[in-house]
């Protein structure tokens, strides 16, 4: 692996590893880009990945100190953990299932179709599907999603099949295995999916897509990518003409270090993110780099999502197969008729005995909770993941009390669900109900939102700097030389899992980021 100098100005450093910055590391890489990757987290692989949930939770969770506060049924069941995101390299990318959507072309456009909803904060993004169908395109090659490329689904296991049996019976269409970016067949490498179930704890086998053994190991083949691991940074500096200079950060042995840089990358989720930008405030940026419109932290999305689990009276095994390919996409239109703007989707979903009883319904004892563990054997799940408002209100704050380890203030997650989140979500759930009612189900269960890893908004993207932080290249509106690489740059969240956008973008900023540093325009 490369090491460049910490005093070497023409470095692009990128914080984060995951989605956005391991795929962006790669492509300027591939460039012949020199690039810095600063990981807060450390080093798995598939062989040190552990097949147990609570174990792997701990080796792969973000647990640094939180706060959250709102309306929101998460600050009262994990108000210490309001998200689930994963603090090693390869980031959350080593826990997410796989999902791989596009986002539709209405919801590119959410203030034109939906109008003007009281108490959201809706905005068109500057950049439309068709403009982003030729990087889509490259990123679904890239990750060798399902149904895209010639690539065959994903076989359906029982979770699957129950799901398929109720949806087909109530008319629904768009009912399948999903597009996956998971190996139904040997690709780029890897082998073919082995239906193991412990999607969210790594991948054992290498089948599914992640930066740490797809976009990073390449990245370093081409000797123009530093990873440090276990780089916690602290803050990023800027001289007397505003342009940011590079970055301090703390060490896997705690030490302050100073990295400069040509061009800064921050791919650090929605929540570390804004943070970052709101620690790194000066005399110059009083109100953190990047927030002269003040919209650094706000309009914090992370998708209306909820369960529905059902019994049956013959065996399901919902834990055998694949965590999460399966998936009713009917839902995902808009289409007002149902009370509420946007769309969702309902997709399988299974958890441990463990999980299993932690997010069935948080702090719930007695007779009803005992007989669904007892009818664990016998039980579907399916989660329901649809587009939120996004609000003003719903923002990443600095905590006025709490610090973490390195004496930084701890980021505060404030979100009240918005009535359209409301309204979609009890659509959801009565469908979600209606579908293993159909399947023969003996009884259902409808669980509460818990930590959700699609953490979206907080510094998004538009036309104007007056009302958003950063361009369609994610390209920050005050400083050519500060990108936003990830999830925090979405304008509006769509009903889609957003890791396919998130990588697609990664794609087009690297092809951005290359001709402004050859025309030498940053």
């Amino acid at each position: 692996m490369a090491k460049f100098d910490l005093n070497d100005e023409g470095v692009v450093v990128i914080i984060g590893s995951g989605a956005g910055g391991g795929t962006l590391a790669n492509e300027l890489c591939q460039k012949g880009v020199k690039v810095v990757v600063l990981e807060a987290g450390g080093v798995q692989s598939p062989a040190s990945f552990v097949n147990d949930e609570w174990k792997s939770f701990v080796q792969l969770a973000w647990l640094d100190p939180r706060t959250t506060s709102g309306n929101w049924r998460v600050a009262k069941d994990f108000a210490g953990l309001p998200t689930w995101i994963c603090k090693t390299v390869g980031g959350t990318t080593t826990h997410w299932a796989g999902a791989s959507l596009r986002l539709q072309e209405h919801e590119f456009r959410a203030k034109t179709h939906y109008g003007n909803i009281a108490g959201a904060n809706l905005m068109d993004w500057p950049v439309s599907l068709g403009e982003l169908e030729p990087w889509y395109a490259r990123a679904e090659d890239k990750m060798g999603v399902t149904r895209t490329n010639g690539i065959p689904g994903l076989p359906g296991n029982n979770n699957f099949k129950v799901m398929y049996a109720g949806a087909k019976k109530l008319g629904y269409k768009e009912v399948h295995t999903g597009n996956m970016a998971i190996n139904s067949q040997p690709r780029a490498g890897r082998g073919r999916c082995m239906q193991l179930g412990f999607c969210f704890q790594g991948c054992k086998s290498g089948a599914k897509w992640s930066t740490l053994y797809t976009e990073l190991p390449a990245a370093e083949a081409t000797g123009n990518m530093d990873l440090r691991p276990q780089s916690h940074v602290a803050k990023i500096e800027h001289n007397e003409a505003g342009k940011v200079t590079g970055v301090v950060y703390f060490d896997k042995d705690g030490k302050e270090q100073r990295q400069k840089a040509r061009i800064v990358c921050v791919a650090g989720n929605s929540i570390e993110t804004p943070r970052l930008l709101l620690l790194s405030a000066s005399n110059q940026f009083k109100d953190g780099l990047g927030n002269s419109s003040g919209q650094v932290g706000r309009n914090y999305m992370r998708h209306m999502t909820g369960s529905v689990y059902a019994a049956f009276k013959d065996p399901v095994h919902m834990y055998r197969g694949t965590t999460m390919a399966g998936i009713i996409r009917d839902e995902a239109k808009h289409e007002t008729k149902r009370g509420f703007a946007g769309g969702y989707e309902m997709e399988t979903l299974s958890l441990g005995v463990p999980f299993m009883a932690a997010f069935l319904d948080p702090g719930t004892w007695g007779a009803e909770f005992a007989w669904w563990m007892d009818h664990y054997a016998n039980t579907a799940g399916m989660w329901l993941v649809g587009e939120d408002m996004p609000r003003e209100q719903n923002r990443i704050t600095l905590s006025a009390s709490v610090k973490d380890k390195w004496g930084l203030a701890a980021p505060n997650v404030h979100f009240d669900d918005h009535e359209n989140d409301i309204a979609m979500r009890n659509h959801a759930f009565a469908q979600g109900e209606k579908v293993y009612q159909a399947a023969g189900a003996i009884k259902t269960y409808r669980t509460p939102p818990y930590p959700s890893t699609h953490n979206l908004g907080s510094c998004r993207m538009g036309a104007s700097k007056a009302n958003s932080v950063c361009n369609s290249f994610g390209q920050s509106h005050d400083i050519a030389n500060l990108f936003i690489s990830d999830g925090s740059q979405f304008t509006t969240g769509g009903a889609e899992n957003p890791t396919l956008t998130i990588v697609t973008l990664a794609i087009r900023q690297a092809d951005h980021i290359a001709k402004q540093m050859t025309a030498r325009a940053i």
